[in-house]
């Protein structure tokens, strides 16, 4: 069986988890997103968001590094199983990115990834597409960010 041909549509995968830490909320921000909510305790308190929270970039790049973890340690462990390594390309991108509630200091974020469709790239032979949901949902059930996405995945 390919690496393709073991993905299967509808099943979910857990990327992993994270606890969004002031400190990490703010040096994040200064570097990459100085707005007062991710900055001061104060000015956030005061703030349509109520309190100190992560920028909705912070919380997409932990989403990322936990889904590169994920990725490389699914491929070990296919590799160490006695398969081919899997060919795995780039993505051409990703749509309805949505941060529907903040991610506050002390939260802990699970992000979880469903593939919901693949299919031969009419493009470039011997790949195919992945199309896949991912969520960010914290300790009390709610999505605090999810988008669509696909990436382009060999199919040999």
């Amino acid at each position: 069986m390919t690496f393709w041909d073991s993905l299967t549509v509808g099943e979910a995968r857990i990327l992993g988890s994270h606890i969004f830490a002031a400190d990490d909320i703010k040096r994040f921000a200064a570097k990459f997103d100085p707005q007062p909510f991710h900055l001061d305790e104060v000015a956030a308190k005061g703030s349509v968001l109520g309190g100190l929270c992560a920028s909705g970039w912070h919380t997409a790049g932990v989403c990322m590094r936990l889904n590169v973890e994920n990725q490389v340690a699914f491929a070990k462990d296919w590799i160490a199983a006695g398969n081919r390594p899997p060919r795995m390309g780039p993505s051409p991108g990703v749509t309805n990115l949505r941060w529907p509630k903040p991610v506050y200091v002390g939260d802990t974020i699970t992000f979880t990834q469903t593939l919901t469709a693949k299919r031969a790239s009419g493009s470039r032979p011997g790949w195919g597409v992945l199309e896949f949901t991912t969520l960010g949902v914290n300790q009390h059930g709610e999505t605090v960010f999810s988008f669509d996405g696909a990436a382009f995945c060999g199919t040999d």
